[in-house]
Parts: C-alpha cells; structure tokens; sequence
C-alpha cells in the first residue's frame, strides 16, 4: 500500500491564485507523488493501482479545497500522462513522462473548438503531412491549462481522420493565450490554442493516423471516472462546514439543525457524497481488474456532477446570506459545479452515451462491461 502523502503544506483555496500560484501548486502536489499512481515503476510511476490514485486524489480535495487544482491535474493525467503511456513509442514516453511525471512539464490536451464540444467529429482543425512532418491549423477553445501548459496533445484531422500530435508551446505558429479564461474553476488556468502553420517533426504523432477518435474516447474515460475523486474531497469538507454551522447557528431558540428543513438537506448532502465515493470506487476496482469503464466512467461522471450542484446549491441555501458574502468559498464552489456539469462532457452527453450502451443506439457494443 502506498503511504499516503502529506498535503498539509498545500495552502487551502481562498480565492483565485496568480499564475506563478498555480504552477507552484502543481509543481508541490507532483514533489508529493500525486502524478505517479497507477504508473509501473520502470516507466517512473509507483507502482499501485487507481484505488491508490483515488485516495490521493480524495485526501488532497480535502486538504486544498480547490476544484480547480483537481481540474489541473485531471487534465495533466489524463490528456497527456495516460496517452502517452498507452500510444506512445518508446522513445516519446524516454522523452515525456519523467518530465510529465515530476511536474518539470505541465501537459493537458486539445479537443474542443470554438464551434464544437462534445461533436467530436466536427473538428475543424487540420494537419497536413509536409516533408518530414506535418503542418497544422486550427483554433482550439477552452483548454485545461493553457496557457500555463508546455506540452498538449492535439487532435486534429489528417487525411479526414482524427489523428493526436504532441505539440509545444514554443512550437514556431502554435500560441497559447488566454481568450476563453473562465470564470468557474479558478484554481486552474484555461484558455485557447492557435495554430497557424505550426509545423512539427513525424515524431511528434501520436499513436497510429486516424487513431485519435479512440485516443479521445480512452482519455475522456479515465477522466470522467476519476475528475471527481479530489472534488469528493472538497464536498466532504463542504459537508462538515454546513453541519458546524448548524451546529453554530440558532433559529427559533434552537440550533439550525434542528429545523427538519435544514436536516433533510444535509442527510441528503451527505447520501449524495457517500454515493459519489462508491461509484468512484467502483471505477478504480474496474480499471485495477483491466475492465472496461465506458459505462461506469458515464455514470459517475453524470452522478457526480449533478450531487456536486446539487449539494453546493444546498450548502448555501442552508448557510443563507453567510454563504453568500464576497469571498465566500461556498457562493465559488456553486459557480465551480455548474463547470462540472461540462467538462469531460456535459451531463446530457453522459444520458445520451449511458443510454446507447444499453442499446438504444449503434454506437457501441451491447455489453460494456466485456474486454
């Protein structure tokens, strides 16, 4: 068993940090190990399993209160760590993943454009094969940790198919800016790629041509099935300030958990959390057993996203106009949640792909759950 890191030097979230913050965060958590788990030793990783990774994750939430570094993290993992330890040669994991892995590069990827999200298929952006290498154009909007990132997977269209690059920051025609900055997650940094003419070498393909499509699929599953291991974290902690404050505060000559109004809303706070760790569970005891996750990484991504909302919205009903004063971390995490009900897919891509599974559409095998 992995010993369990010690994340009390990681400052608590008290509203948004500047860019050097956040890069300093990401470089601490990566010191502590945080971007090992589920990785063999020989390659740099620990050696342990996603259920390791997800108790890391879940400690951390709690420990930094910050959905954002989840985010960050999430995106470094699962766009960049994780497919280049699954496609890539053995030369780009030698080149990548001890930089990735000791929080030197900060990685992430780029599917979404301006004028498409979870349509995957109707990626405008482009690469053409050039001499030795190719050549790519295209705007890239909504990015995880650009323009903070040194390295992105991008994923464009070669010869009419979804292919994956690993593209630099100091790349000649590549930009990284922050047009697309949002106003949810702020413990993160998120904005826009521009390639104009951005030529790299062959070696910077990902994977086979026209694999990209599955590339997309694999990563977005780790991360629908585990993004919300630290944000569990963070609603434990949010969880425990609504019961002290109702605890603190009294109503009607009696604490304010008296009031069945406000109990019910907490043993519903509280249902909602110990649901989201078992569906989390689940995910890791499937990823450590070599099964398939398309439909349990869908579940709790949309049962999870929806909880976390849902949960936040209560937090602060029940602290009323204290949860909503300037600063209030608990007014931030509701803004945070509505996020969560878009990344990595929103919750009606969820219903509609948990739905297909079951056999209302074409798109996968009728089992899920099969090798």
């Amino acid at each position: 068993m992995t010993k369990t890191p010690d994340f009390s030097g990681i400052p608590t979230y008290s509203g948004p940090p500047k860019e050097a913050e956040i890069q300093s965060r990401l470089r601490a958590v990566a010191e502590l190990g945080v971007f090992r788990h589920a990785l063999p030793q020989h390659l740099g990783g620990l050696g342990d399993n996603f259920a390791e990774l997800v108790k890391t994750h879940r400690n951390l939430g709690l420990a930094s209160r910050d959905p954002g570094l989840m985010l960050a993290i999430n995106a470094h993992l699962w766009g960049s760590v994780f497919p280049i330890l699954l496609y890539g040669s053995e030369a780009q994991k030698e080149k990548f993943l001890p930089q990735l892995l000791s929080g030197q590069w900060l990685g992430g990827h780029a599917i979404t454009e301006p004028s498409c999200g979870s349509d995957v298929q109707a990626m405008t952006t482009v690469a053409s094969p050039l001499g030795e290498g190719y050549v790519l154009n295209g705007e890239k909007r909504y990015i995880s940790n650009v323009p903070l990132a040194d390295w992105l997977v991008i994923y464009a269209k070669l010869e009419g198919k979804i292919s994956a690059f690993l593209v630099s920051r100091d790349d000649e025609g590549c930009q990284f800016s922050h047009e697309g900055a949002l106003a949810a997650c702020r413990g993160s940094a998120t904005g826009s790629v521009s390639l104009k003419d951005c030529r790299i070498d062959a070696d910077r393909l990902l994977g086979k041509v026209g694999a990209g499509a599955q590339m997309i699929q694999k990563a977005l599953e780790y991360e629908r099935a585990f993004v919300f291991a630290g944000i569990a974290g963070i609603m434990d902690w949010q969880l425990a300030e609504v019961v002290r404050y109702s605890r603190e505060r009294r109503s009607g000559g009696v604490h304010l958990g008296k009031h069945q109004a406000i109990s019910h809303r907490i043993s519903d706070m509280k249902l909602r959390l110990d649901t989201i760790d078992l569906w989390l569970g689940e995910c890791a005891r499937l990823c450590d057993a070599g099964q398939r996750i398309t439909l349990a990484s869908a579940q709790t991504k949309l049962y999870a996203a929806e909880a976390f909302l849902q949960s936040s919205l209560d937090a602060v009903q029940i602290m009323g106009a204290a949860g909503l004063e300037s600063g209030s971390l608990m007014a931030e995490l509701v803004q945070d949640a509505m996020g969560g009900r878009l990344f990595s897919g929103s919750s009606e891509v969820q219903k509609n792909l948990i739905a297909a599974l079951l056999g209302t559409g074409d798109a996968y095998r009728p089992n899920p759950q099969a090798n």
